[in-house]
């Protein structure tokens, strides 16, 4: 089963690549690497969910929004490869929750992404991982989702 086929069985689809918001590109491959830039929780243009995590948003919530901003990354990836099956393994996702200051969450809001990528791509999708929390992200979203892939 294809990375396109198990995103379909989990009831999802891939998005239009998200455009980028300042000066700068959805991926960049460099050998056998990509990398994509930060993606936000935004579907068909529309931002899913904002505020702060610890104030106005759960980590429920939390959860979801990384699941997003992770599909809109694997979207920048497949646009940038042609096809997941290339993509060998996952090797790194940062994860920035922006944070009220007594939110230590950060970690389990980070596992929305990561759990969709080990729903994807098994034992290819673990990968190592950062969880940062930060004080604002662009347009007031809660998460925002960078990853490091190895491609063939």
């Amino acid at each position: 089963m294809t990375p396109e086929q198990k995103i379909a069985d989990l009831g999802l689809e891939l998005p239009e690549v998200v455009a980028p918001l300042a000066a700068y590109v959805p991926t960049v491959r460099t050998g056998n690497l990509v990398y994509t830039s930060g993606q936000v929780p935004v579907v068909k243009g529309e931002v899913q969910v904002t505020g702060k995590l610890g104030a106005e948003v759960g980590v429920e919530d939390g959860q979801a929004a990384a699941r997003v901003c992770a599909l809109n990354a694997l979207a920048a990836l497949k646009a940038e490869v042609g096809e997941l099956a290339q993509v060998k393994r996952i090797v790194k996702v940062v994860v920035f929750v922006a944070s009220a200051p007594d939110f230590t969450g950060q970690p389990q809001v980070a596992n929305g992404a990561s759990e969709l990528l080990g729903e994807v791509f098994g034992e290819a999708g673990k990968h190592a991982r950062s969880a940062v929390g930060v004080a604002s992200l662009p347009l007031n979203v809660p998460v925002e989702v960078e990853l490091i892939a190895e491609v063939s």
